[in-house]
């Protein structure tokens, strides 16, 4: 069952970027249009209920941050929540970051209700991944990118639960949190934030411009006027940077709008924890390259860029979690393409299975987030943003 629905949702990315052009696609690409102009209609009712205040979002008493964006996926998140949550925690803030854990393993019927009776509001809490000491759930029943970002923030609460305002009033009166982050926030309009930070993928920003299901966007474009800052990710200070600024300033003319640009600092090795290489361990290296992300061309685009030669690749579908089957697999196809190395991202490095062989070795590469327009480093524009 999830092949198929990896199979369909490839197939489904496909006719969004206009690679299938069949009689059969074409019609099929009719009703998704169809059905994303009510989908479209829906999206601005709900916002509208929540502009006049007939949904009311709810005020917790504490600095909210919301980093999210309009696309599904590909922006370069969680290196940027990342970044604002270790940040906020050196600058003294207690921060708990709530996910919603997308693709996570949900608690049996039974963890449940044990969950709930031993709680004392007699209420399921959320999934705590860390409690800022100890990393608590693996990464299937915690999602990647939750278990990703409390396997590398020491001090940082991590709350995984679908209901934020509760996993946000449980981060303050269990741990004492002052300082919530919304991991993929901005479509959550029942937690009012002081802050609303929206990135925009700058190699693709909007895709086709249609929501879903005939686009990537899950809100019409003319809702970056919500956005207080906007961060342009995979920003290489082009020309073409010049015409999405005038873009984006059309549609919100009081967002502060800061390129940054993802950079790789190291790689290192999957299985063998802390044993880690320079960028400069690629060069001239026979690379074998797998990825389960939204945008796996900028993955093997740094690994070329770094010296690397790929001579074998392979693309699942986004958040696909692998079997040892296919890690088997590919280990043997990469050999057969006269590999040296293997190199996976570090979203995907938390969803392998173990493994014993080490016939080949298998590195990740660790990414981090670089401020690129203006005099300042990435840390003090996030303190100029949270304590203005």
């Amino acid at each position: 069952m999830g092949e198929f629905n990896e199979n369909m949702e490839q197939y489904f990315l496909d006719l969004m970027s206009g690679k299938r052009t069949g009689f059969t696609d074409k019609i099929v690409i009719g009703v998704l249009f169809v059905a994303s102009r009510f989908y479209r209609m829906a999206i601005q009712f709900r916002i509208w209920l929540y502009d006049k205040r007939i949904f009311r979002n709810r005020a917790i008493g504490c600095l909210v941050v919301s980093i999210g964006n309009l696309s599904c996926g590909g922006t370069g998140k969680t290196p940027v929540v990342e970044v604002f949550a270790r940040t906020l925690s050196k600058k003294g803030r207690k921060v708990a970051v709530l996910s919603r854990g997308y693709r996570s393993k949900e608690r049996s019927f039974k963890e449940k209700w044990i969950a709930k009776f031993s709680s004392q509001k007699n209420e399921v809490p959320p999934k705590v991944v860390s409690d800022g000491k100890n990393l608590l759930l693996d990464s299937e029943y915690a999602g990647d990118e939750p278990y990703m970002l409390a396997s590398n923030l020491k001090d940082v609460l991590v709350l995984v639960d679908r209901d934020r305002v509760k996993a946000g009033l449980y981060a303050i009166e269990e741990y004492g949190a002052d300082t919530l982050i919304l991991d993929d926030g901005f479509q959550y309009l029942s937690l009012k934030p002081h802050i609303n930070i929206m990135l925009v993928d700058s190699t693709d920003p909007f895709g086709n411009h249609h929501v879903l299901p005939r686009g990537i966007l899950r809100e019409p474009i003319k809702n970056i006027r919500r956005a207080d800052y906007i961060f342009l990710t995979k920003s290489n200070g082009g020309n073409h940077l010049r015409h999405l600024k005038a873009f984006l300033r059309h549609h919100n003319r009081r967002a502060e709008i800061i390129e940054c640009c993802h950079k790789p600092c190291y790689l290192e090795k999957v299985y063998e924890k802390d044993q880690r290489e320079e960028l400069n361990f690629l060069q001239g290296k026979r690379v074998a390259a797998l990825s389960a992300i939204a945008c796996p061309e900028s993955f093997e685009v740094f690994l070329s860029g770094l010296g690397g030669d790929v001579v074998y690749r392979k693309h699942f579908a986004d958040h696909h979690r692998y079997t040892q089957q296919e890690i088997i697999d590919y280990i043997n196809n990469a050999k057969n393409s006269e590999a040296e190395i293997i190199v996976t991202t570090e979203k995907d490095a938390v969803r392998m299975p173990r493994l014993d062989r080490r016939d080949i070795p298998v590195y990740f590469l660790r990414v981090e987030i670089d401020i690129l327009s203006g005099q300042e480093n990435f840390d003090q524009s996030i303190a100029r943003i949270c304590f203005l």
